[in-house]
């Protein structure tokens, strides 16, 4: 492809941004915004389409000189790992202009310009090659993100916007301490491919691996870095909590694949077993935190807690199956999530509470919605046939070549995933209709059944036809886990 579909992709929604500014009517700023979005994810298409999956090597590529005086460049490539992500975040932008239709009805253009904005960020934090262009979008992002949730969330919106804020912005000042450490001990260079070749000593490995744990800890979130997440989702509108749990809790597990592993190999050996015992204890704590939830929201979000630990122990199990297992499982816990999440905001809308109690035989009620949140729920628990099956089975095969002990263990957050999910279709969708209040509420209207039946396309596919997704990470995570280990045992001499 000879034009630059990278920059277009990350340019286009802060173009269509710009263009809402001088809309005045709600419904041409809505449709505006999809027509953004649609075009957004079209490119990732054809970008998916024209991608190579036989080589390692960086694709796409653009590289133009920007500050010359540190060696900054606007640099942007993608390979096996970024491009499903970069997938992702294009699809999910335009889930989440779906899902407000309705959802947001007070400034819809600033929020669909923070909308947009966010997604533009979101894809240049996965295309982009320079560290300091990396960094750049990965602080800007919180700046539409606090928005969202301080603006157009709940009542305690403030509160959680400025926890989720304080928050990041500690892990995003630690992740430029560790930024500018490796741009002095690697040549004085902002380039990541060049970064990546560089041998560090032990010392700033393991100073710059914790600096970026925590960065990415916060992130992801892992326990107990993880207290910002349940606040954020309850108090983020639907379209905020869709990006929080489908993409922006995937960049701190991206970062460890982008950043920790390739240039950090010796401290990523190191910290290896603390941090999958760490994850392991996510897994449960999660899992126990979720079955004690009433709040629809709360419980989602203590489920991503226990399932993104699954894909830490994945990944730090170092191993084939281990890194594609959570990579696959990065792509199915954005779409399987971002579904629930989008489920409680459809129901939302029509009761105004998100209390389990508040509910039960809305099957009786509204019998399509309750086909999607079965769907969607049996999805999250793993089920034989979904992406999260495939995804947390390889996770397990490769945590199990680390460690049969781990592997064991983090079977029970499987099982506490069923006691909690099962539990909570039960109390909302079957026995008696409880709450009268119910009984007026409308079932999903076209719009919305395409939005979700979107969403399931993907949960069946990756479920079971899986290789195309694990075909385009194959040949980047066979030479990540290379360079890892061939840096480690030349360092070691």
């Amino acid at each position: 492809m000879g034009f630059p579909v990278l920059s277009l992709i990350v340019l286009v929604p802060l173009a269509g941004a710009l263009l809402l500014l001088w809309l005045k009517d709600d419904l041409q700023i809505k449709r505006l915004a999809l027509l953004v979005t649609t075009l957004d994810l079209a490119l990732t298409l054809t970008l998916l389409a024209h991608f190579n999956p036989d080589t390692h090597l960086m694709q796409f590529s653009e590289k133009y000189q920007w500050i010359p005086a540190l060696d900054i460049h606007y640099a942007l490539g993608v390979d096996g790992i970024s491009v499903l992500f970069v997938f992702l975040s294009a699809f999910l932008g335009w889930i989440c202009v779906l899902a407000s239709w309705r959802a947001i009805e007070q400034h819809v253009k600033g929020f669909m310009c923070a909308l947009l904005v966010m997604q533009a960020l979101m894809l240049g934090v996965f295309c982009a090659m320079d560290l300091f262009l990396f960094s750049i979008f990965w602080e800007a992002m919180l700046i539409p993100m606090y928005l969202i949730i301080g603006v157009w969330g709940g009542d305690n919106r403030i509160y959680a916007a400025f926890k989720f804020f304080l928050y990041t912005l500690a892990g995003s000042v630690l992740f430029l301490v560790g930024v500018i450490v490796l741009y002095f001990e690697g040549g004085q260079s902002f380039d990541i491919q060049i970064l990546m070749t560089q041998k560090y000593p032990f010392a700033v490995q393991f100073w710059v691996f914790i600096a970026f744990f925590i960065a990415f800890a916060i992130k992801v979130p892992m326990f107990p870095f993880h207290t910002w997440l349940p606040d954020a989702h309850v108090q983020a509108p639907t379209a905020g909590s869709i990006v929080l749990a489908g993409v922006l809790l995937k960049m701190g597990a991206y970062g460890f694949l982008r950043f920790s592993l390739p240039m950090l190999p010796l401290a990523t050996h190191y910290f290896a077993t603390p941090v999958v015992l760490v994850s392991l204890v996510a897994i449960i704590y999660g899992g126990y935190l979720a079955l004690a939830q009433d709040d629809l929201k709360k419980l989602v979000a203590y489920s991503s807690i226990s399932h993104m630990g699954f894909v830490t122990v994945g990944l730090f199990a170092l191993n084939v199956a281990g890194l594609k297992g959570g990579i696959l499982q990065m792509f199915s816990h954005g779409i399987i999530t971002g579904a629930l999440f989008l489920l409680v905001g459809l129901v939302y809308e029509r009761t105004h509470t998100r209390l389990i109690s508040d509910y039960g035989g809305l099957m009786k009620v509204m019998p399509i919605y309750t086909t999607g949140l079965a769907f969607f729920t049996l999805a999250a628990m793993a089920l034989p046939g979904t992406g999260a099956f495939i995804g947390e089975l390889l996770v397990l095969v490769g945590v199990f070549g680390f460690s049969k002990i781990v592997a064991a263990l983090a079977v029970i957050g499987a099982l506490l995933s069923a006691g909690y999910l099962l539990s909570m279709f039960k109390r909302v969708a079957l026995g008696k209709v409880t709450n009268q209040a119910l009984t007026n509420s409308r079932d999903l209207d076209a719009r919305e059944v395409v939005t979700l039946l979107s969403l399931a396309l993907f949960v069946l596919w990756v479920g079971f036809y899986p290789m195309p997704f694990l075909n385009i990470m194959h040949a980047s995570v066979e030479h990540l886990l290379q360079q890892t280990q061939a840096q480690v045992v030349l360092i070691s001499r």
